[in-house]
């Protein structure tokens, strides 16, 4: 196909060009009804349509959606890729709810996205949890190892799915060849939440894709590296095992019946963009990120994570430091107007994208002259992860509807179960599930992140002094 093309876009494009009378929604009326204190949020919402005709349904697309969603299949090299405008989220809800049934015991990755937990919970299932390693390379729980999944069927031999998050937040992915391989012998389906990965089948100089090593479904999130809006994602199939009429059906009932047209078009340009990159291309987003890790490895006491070729995701650039607080220098940071995405264990993330041109680096000199305390200070704390590889919650989701909530200080919290997800944001790795014994490990986490400052979503009481738990 040609993937010059971007079929959407041209449609709206063509539309507003007659600059036609809307009475239709949305409101705005193509940006006519609108207040003038925005004018440069205006050039966006004549694109902001509706179903008319020649425009297309997002939910039986026929017309220019439908051929760009069959340009996303072709580029991606899929059986079908469906457009999402409500992000990964609402394709890791529609992945599972189309594979996993009522009291099937599911095989998911322990530091998965909430989405993933939010989805077993809607569907009922039975979840086993398989926890990452610690890996010393990452000096983070990054590692899913192959021999981990194998015990695991061999323990459960009921498992019907396998739910895996690759890459990781910081882009560091594992041997997903493998484990498919062994899910696959054992008519496993492979459910893969590939958010920040969307990139990766482009070019052999990312790390090999979840699509590459075989999985079943798989998930993109190409507003995180591909330059698609916010929410902006894809859901691909590429499998005989998989019902696509299901997962058709599923997100008709998930996704808006009102898509935004921005965010679609937004992915079929995005797509267009990166199908005419060339490995020249690649190489040079990737020399100028270098640019940048020399720069910051001219900070006193912070250094750059290497990035291991085909392991690594090259466009994640991971500062460390063993000596620097580095919330304290995320707060320089921002004072000067530059935001990473986050830090977490002593880690911060930046996240550079595909951008050809060279990185904007002034900045890195202007805080070495200009801040003084840039200098060694209190030295990172870390919490030490106590939890079984292989683990399930002691009760169903179902039966702990009929469970009552408790609200507890932390000091009776040890052992109890608890009643909701805690969850740092970002990165949306819940540090506690629902239905979980509460744990040490989990307190003191829970403790670190208030006192850090960071965001919690939590939907109970107090969390800074307790936590609601479950009883019979």
């Amino acid at each position: 196909m040609d993937q010059n093309q971007a079929p959407l876009f041209e449609a709206l494009k063509k539309h507003t060009e007659h600059n036609s009378v809307s009475f239709h929604v949305p409101g705005h009326k193509s940006g006519k009804v609108f207040t003038s204190e925005a004018e440069s949020f205006h050039s966006l919402l004549p694109y902001d349509l509706t179903e008319l005709q020649g425009l297309d349904d997002l939910h039986q697309p026929e017309g220019p959606i439908k051929q760009a969603e069959l340009l996303a299949s072709d580029l991606y090299q899929t059986d079908q890729t469906f457009f999402l405008v409500n992000g990964s989220t609402v394709g890791n809800l529609a992945m599972v709810l189309s594979v996993c049934k009522q009291g099937d015991a599911v095989l998911v990755q322990r530091n998965s996205h909430k989405s993933i937990f939010n989805a077993l919970e809607l569907a009922g299932a039975r979840p086993i949890f398989i926890s990452p390693k610690f890996d010393q390379r990452t000096e983070r729980y990054s590692y899913i190892d192959s021999n981990d999944i194998k015990q695991a069927i061999e323990g459960y031999s009921e498992i019907k799915a396998l739910v895996l998050t690759h890459p990781d937040y910081f882009g560091t992915t594992y041997d997903l060849s493998s484990i498919v391989d062994i899910a696959h012998k054992n008519s496993i389906s492979v459910l893969v939440d590939e958010a920040h990965g969307a990139h990766f089948p482009l070019s052999d100089q990312f790390p090999k894709s979840a699509l590459e090593a075989g999985a079943d479904i798989v998930v993109h999130s190409a507003h995180k590296s591909l330059p698609a809006m916010t929410m902006g994602s894809f859901l691909h199939i590429q499998s005989s095992k998989v019902s696509h009429e299901t997962v058709k059906n599923y997100l008709q009932m998930l996704q808006s019946s009102s898509p935004s047209y921005p965010i679609m078009a937004s992915l079929d340009l995005a797509r267009q963009f990166v199908s005419q990159l060339t490995e020249t291309n690649v190489s040079t987003i990737i020399k100028n990120i270098n640019e940048l890790r020399i720069k910051i490895n001219e900070l006193p006491y912070l250094r750059t994570k290497k990035v291991e070729n085909r392991m690594d995701d090259p466009l994640k650039v991971i500062v460390s430091s063993n000596e620097y607080n580095l919330h304290h220098f995320e707060g320089i940071l921002n004072h000067h107007h530059i935001f990473p995405e986050m830090v977490e264990n002593n880690q911060m993330l930046f996240m550079a994208g595909l951008d050809l041109n060279p990185i904007q680096l002034d900045w890195i000199d202007q805080i070495k002259n200009r801040e003084n305390n840039i200098r060694k200070l209190d030295k990172r704390d870390t919490i030490t992860l106590e939890q079984a590889t292989i683990k399930s919650l002691d009760y169903s989701y179902n039966e702990l509807k009929s469970f009552k909530a408790k609200w507890v200080d932390w000091e009776r919290a040890a052992g109890e179960i608890a009643a909701q997800a805690v969850i740092p944001y970002p990165p949306g790795v819940p540090l506690l599930l629902k239905g979980e014994r509460i744990n040490q490990y989990h307190i003191a986490a829970i403790k670190q992140a208030f006192s850090r400052g960071q965001y919690i979503q939590y939907s109970g009481k107090d969390l800074s002094k307790g936590i609601e738990i479950l009883l019979k």
